[in-house]
């Protein structure tokens, strides 16, 4: 048999051979670092015994697929020490999954110290150094077999399985468990592993089912990358915007409300107003947009007529019972439809266009419930949208405006370097889920590729990105914790304002069909704000802080200056707290610092005897100095209009 390897050259064996031991002939360094094997591009075990000409590929820790191998491998570590720890414990599933792995477990939560006990398992079973073994069972024999065990969730994952399906089982020393593999050939390897943390999830991701304990780990086989992973993930706790949100009392979730439904708290509501109000002021007095307010929610008939109700219903809240309800509604997921009628209720002429519409819109999706998290991914949700409804010869001019818009906000925010461009296209081998056809796709992709050339941006093309109506430019922004996440949009439309019979007259006073710009210029407010938090760890630039400065009074005696010094500071818009509890200012100073207020203001006998202000800014812990009142407003006046970055 031939067998084709990676780099093109050939080996040729008169026998079937195992993937280890063709690893083995290449090299014993290859085979010593061998996790898993590609044979015609799928993945198998290194047991996987090859008998005829194929294409081979020996994977290492390198490949991605040879790091799942190596993390799967960790996760039947990890089960084996919970089975011996806790015997009563009920095995679910335990994949690897990127930068780690998982396992679920029917148990009671648990500690770190639980963890680290867990840990200490996990060593003596990798110095043990159990042989794997491989092998398959019938469809009945491996039911029973895992009922004589008693591991219920196997049972039913094995009773789910097609009735052809190859049903096979990795025995490792004194476990043995329920998996497809691949697996590593030996655990010896794994020596660099850390269990990060335990949290629930209920079974198969259903809110329905009962909630069992998932313990999360990651390993590598260097010491060197594991230690650099869980310095990753101690700045992922020091950034994570659901904790930081709720220590800074920006948002708070309640069970009784529901999931993805935060509360914005007072300093949350205020940055989320103070973004949307600098936008809509854009839109308003730069960008000549005009402002609509619509209904939360609509009849199901709008929805038909914009193609939600047949490509998104899924994704919608809807009220009533279709099938026995004269009037069913549903809660708006977008505001596009709404606004068209806003755009019908006079007609147009071709000197009115562009007409460009904006909205502060809170919108209603359907999100899974394991989906849903902090504010990044809600079921309500406010969003600064727009509609501009154009001329077809102005599709480049006003396609370049709104990118020209979006790049704006995000040098204002200091972002614009941290951005990637995507043209978002259709799947044309799933045309079921879109409106149009062939010919409306490409010349629609077409048209926003031929803009983001022009401006000479870069950009990836992604297909099954777009929207059912229309391909979109989607920026993306690299967070500080290496995600990418999609924030500005820009859609655009020639379907919707055929359905909605959408004209304006022409010059000829002849009715004619518009073309409709879709824009997001932040995306989701929510979303944009717990990617500001993660940003900056909460220490928001001036013009967005809750709080822009504190007043710290030494002692008692002076309050009553500080009283005065607040109102001034208010009257003149900026918005200041006052300390006046009975606690040492070095406590004051620090609490301050941890809210992460951008200014502090010390008054001691001497400043209220000057009428000064002794300023502490957040950034360094530096000490400003003293300023009269009026030196600190202005300072702070122009920094708020400048929108200055303070990183």
């Amino acid at each position: 048999m031939i067998i084709r390897l990676k780099d093109g050259s050939e080996k040729e064996y008169a026998q079937p051979m195992s993937v280890l031991d063709i690893a083995k002939d290449i090299s014993e360094g290859l085979a010593r670092n061998a996790c898993a094997g590609q044979v015609n591009g799928e993945t198998v075990d290194l047991r996987t015994v090859v008998s005829e000409d194929s294409d081979l590929n020996i994977l290492t820790f390198n490949d991605e697929e040879g790091k799942l191998a190596f993390r799967h491998t960790a996760s039947h570590v990890l089960a084996q020490a919970v089975k011996r720890l806790y015997p009563e414990a009920k095995l679910a599933i335990g994949p690897a999954i990127e930068d780690g792995f998982y396992y679920d477990f029917d148990m009671a939560p648990l500690t770190r110290e639980d963890l680290d006990a867990i840990e200490k398992e996990m060593k003596k079973v990798i110095k043990e150094n159990p042989p794997i073994e491989r092998y398959e069972l019938p469809r009945e024999e491996a039911i029973a077999y895992m009922k004589e065990k008693d591991e219920p969730y196997k049972v039913e994952l094995i009773e789910d399985l097609p009735e052809d399906a190859t049903i096979s089982f990795y025995k490792q020393g004194d476990f043995t468990d329920l998996c497809a593999g691949p697996h590593l050939m030996s655990v010896k390897p794994i020596k660099a592993f850390k269990l990060t943390a335990s949290s629930g999830a209920y079974w198969r991701g259903n809110e329905n089912n009962k909630m069992l304990t998932r313990i999360y780990g990651t390993a590598y086989t260097k010491k060197a990358d594991l230690e650099e992973r869980l310095k990753y993930l101690e700045e992922i706790k020091l950034r994570d915007h659901n904790r930081l949100g709720r220590e800074m009392e920006l948002f708070t979730t309640v069970d009784v409300i529901g999931q993805g439904l935060p509360l914005l708290l007072p300093k949350g509501a205020k940055i989320i107003q103070t973004l949307q109000r600098w936008i809509e002021d854009l839109e308003d007095n730069e960008w000549g947009y005009v402002r609509t307010k619509t209904p939360l929610m609509a009849k199901s008939d709008l929805y038909k007529i914009s193609g939600h109700w047949d490509h998104y219903k899924e994704g919608m809240f809807v009220l009533g019972d279709e099938e026995n309800d004269k009037e069913v509604l549903a809660l708006r997921p977008m505001t596009c439809p709404f606004q068209y009628y806003c755009y019908k209720n006079t007609q147009k002429s071709y000197r009115d266009l562009p007409y460009r519409m904006s909205e502060t819109s809170t919108l209603f999706r359907n999100e899974d419930s394991g989906e849903m998290h902090g504010l990044t991914r809600v079921r309500q949700f406010t969003i600064s949208e727009g509609h501009l409804i154009i001329r077809p010869d102005q599709t480049n001019d006003e396609l370049k405006g709104c990118l020209h818009l979006a790049q704006y906000c995000l040098g204002v925010l200091g972002v614009q370097d941290d951005v990637t461009y995507r043209l978002s296209k259709w799947d044309p081998n799933n045309k079921e889920k879109y409106l149009g056809d062939d010919e409306y796709w490409e010349t629609t992709q077409d048209a926003i590729r031929n803009i983001l050339v022009d401006q000479g941006v870069p950009f990836v093309e992604a297909e099954g990105e777009a929207a059912f109506y229309g391909p979109k430019i989607d920026i993306q922004i690299k967070t500080a914790l290496n995600h990418d996440v999609t924030i500005p949009t820009c859609q655009l439309d020639f379907a919707l304002p055929e359905r909605f019979d959408l004209t304006y007259v022409g010059e000829d006073n002849k009715e004619h069909r518009p073309v409709v710009i879709h824009r997001a210029i932040l995306g989701s407010s929510d979303r944009f704000i717990s990617f500001l938090i993660e940003e900056t760890k909460g220490a928001f630039p001036l013009w967005l802080s809750p709080i822009q400065a504190k007043i710290l009074p030494i002692t008692d005696a002076q309050i009553d200056y500080c009283t005065e010094l607040k109102a001034k500071l208010r009257a003149k818009r900026i918005r200041v707290e006052l300390d006046d509890s009975n606690e040492k200012i070095g406590y004051k100073i620090r609490k301050a610092q941890l809210e992460k207020v951008p200014y502090m203001l010390v008054i001691g006998a001497n400043e209220q005897e000057s009428q000064v202000v002794t300023v502490r800014a957040r950034k360094n812990g530096a000490n400003l100095g003293e300023m009269t009142i009026d030196e600190f407003i202005e300072k702070v006046q122009n920094e708020v209009e400048n929108k200055a970055i303070d990183r």
